[in-house]
């Protein structure tokens, strides 16, 4: 057995039960990994200097096999159901013992990091990996220790990484071959099966979704923030598709973070040291950014070439639509060299309405911001995936459910609290379509939406008039500079004014529907907030 690299004279990977292994390399720096990936093919250089790697057989999250152990931690504090499957202890060590003895005779990638910006809230992790990329993937999201630190860091969280180890389900109690195993307990998370990284990135996520709430407190959000030159803070809640990532990469403010924060009595903080961002159809013009990052260092996923050359084909999806690119947080020009702000002054729920019913922009109560904040709304539209037709609404608690250990009522009532404190405004932008659905209208320009987030930060919308809409009692600016007035009402722009007036009542009913689960956790003042809607359930 052979060690190389630095790291802290006393790790030794015998305490993790992982013997006889060929060699393993500690903290490596990022050309050391990328020249492993490639003498291993398991990956090639972009002509941009980018990382292209294919992560296999999966190409993004597998919500179905992601597990939590359950024991004398957890049994009366998860929220327990679809989203947090309970896992047995003992199938638990008995995986354990069978992944360790996988990993005899092969070499280790191991990366040392932290999660957190907070020094308050700091958690040391440390990620063994089968493959080289992986660890570097570590490297990019994560905090990065310096080399003083690499010499005395004591993890408090171990991930193993094994996208080569399979399960056998009849035997091993998961689900399929695949599977991410959370073990609060023993502070463990364990991936088989699966060599995508973001369910590194996401079990860490998970597991701050349970800690800091619950243990400490400070809510934890899936979200973007940014800052002013005047020292005002922004967050911006979406799910994917939604362009929390685009919108929060804004030249003139400095980036918090893309992706995952908390916010603390002192403000918020980033999680990470990177940024996971999609890259279908990525082009200069629309996200400089986001396309300037893309260079060594970065790693692309599942991505094509244009034939017979190492040019990146964005707009290729035949591996999947779900193409990422992971770089450090500093690639962006404009990140803050520490990813902390204050408390925030505006917070942005992003959806992209693809029935054209939701207004570009409206501001939210309390009540509102709660109510909408557990729904977690978007839209896909047609031919997003097999057997998708026509627009289906889509909602995710909290704009992150799959990541949510508790019951997602505890993160809105947190929210709210902050809310009042804070005097937060809170506003949900329409990123989707407008003057019809999809296939109908067309999708709300990009240059808008950044004017009316712009007009929003700056406080111009403050005084200006606003008007009611129907149905779901939102308050929608009457104008916005650099915006068309005729677009601010949706309703307005539909040739079809019934048409759009029983479209709304349907979209209504799905809030009203999807809202019943959490009903019975869900307190007066959020259940006011629901659009008035007849549903039969």
């Amino acid at each position: 057995m052979k060690q190389v690299g630095i790291k802290n004279p006393k790790a030794d990977l015998a305490a993790y039960g992982i013997h006889n292994y060929a060699t393993a390399y500690w903290n490596l720096n990022v050309p050391q990994l990328v020249e492993h990936t490639i003498s291993m093919d398991e990956g090639v250089l972009a002509d941009n200097g980018a990382l292209a790697i294919m992560t296999g057989e999966y190409t993004g999250r597998s919500p179905k096999d992601k597990f939590i152990v359950k024991d004398e931690l957890t049994e009366n504090s998860v929220n327990w159901g679809d989203i947090n499957i309970p896992f047995d202890p003992i199938r638990f060590q008995d995986i354990y013992e069978k992944m360790t003895a996988y990993l005899q005779g092969k070499n280790l990638f191991i990366r040392d990091g932290f999660a957190c910006a907070d020094e308050k809230y700091k958690l040391s992790l440390r990620v063994i990996a089968e493959k080289p990329w992986s660890a570097m993937f570590a490297y990019n999201m994560f905090l990065r220790p310096s080399a003083e630190e690499m010499l005395t860091i004591e993890p408090e969280w171990t991930i193993i990484c094994a996208p080569g180890f399979y399960a056998v389900p009849e035997m091993d109690g998961t689900r399929k071959h695949n599977f991410a195993i959370i073990n609060f307990s023993r502070k463990t998370v364990l991936i088989g099966g699966t060599g995508y990284t973001g369910e590194i990135k996401k079990g860490i996520f998970t597991i701050l979704n349970y800690v800091l709430p619950h243990q400490k407190g400070v809510l934890s959000m899936h979200c973007s923030a940014n800052i002013g030159t005047e020292g005002d803070t922004a967050i911006f809640f979406g799910l994917s598709g939604t362009g929390k990532t685009t919108l929060s990469a804004d030249p003139n403010r400095g980036l918090i973070g893309d992706d995952e924060h908390g916010w603390s009595d002192e403000g918020i903080f980033n999680f990470e040291g990177g940024c996971y961002a999609k890259c279908v159809d990525l082009t200069k013009e629309k996200e400089p950014q986001i396309w300037d990052a893309v260079k060594f260092g970065s790693i692309l996923e599942n991505i094509g070439f244009h034939e017979g050359t190492r040019t990146v084909d964005y707009t290729d999806v035949r591996i999947t639509e779900n193409t990422r690119v992971s770089y450090p947080i500093n690639y962006i020009d404009n990140a803050l060299p520490i990813s902390k702000g204050g408390v925030p002054k505006n917070i942005f729920f992003l959806t992209a309405d693809a029935f054209g019913i939701l207004p570009p922009i409206s501001k939210l109560t309390k009540a509102q911001a709660m109510y909408y904040f557990i729904s977690g709304y978007t839209a896909k539209v047609a031919g997003t995936e097999m057997g998708v037709t026509e627009p289906q609404g889509t909602f995710s608690a909290c704009f992150g459910a799959a990541f949510l250990p508790l019951h997602p009522a505890k993160y809105a009532e947190m929210l709210g609290e902050l809310i009042t404190k804070n005097e937060v405004n809170v506003w949900l932008v329409n990123t989707g379509w407008t003057g019809g659905a999809f296939g109908t209208g067309s999708r709300i320009k990009l240059a808008y939406t950044r004017a009316i987030i712009t007009e929003a930060l700056v406080g111009n919308l403050d005084s200006v008039e606003f008007e009611n809409l129907a149905v779901f009692n939102l308050a929608m600016p009457k104008s916005c500079p650099g915006v068309p007035s005729e677009i601010l009402n949706p309703r307005n722009t539909w040739a079809d004014k019934g048409a759009y007036d029983a479209k709304a009542s349907d979209l209504a009913a799905k809030f009203v529907t999807n809202f019943e689960k959490y009903r019975a956790q869900s307190n007066a003042e959020i259940l006011s907030a629901a659009p008035k809607a007849t549903v039969s359930l």
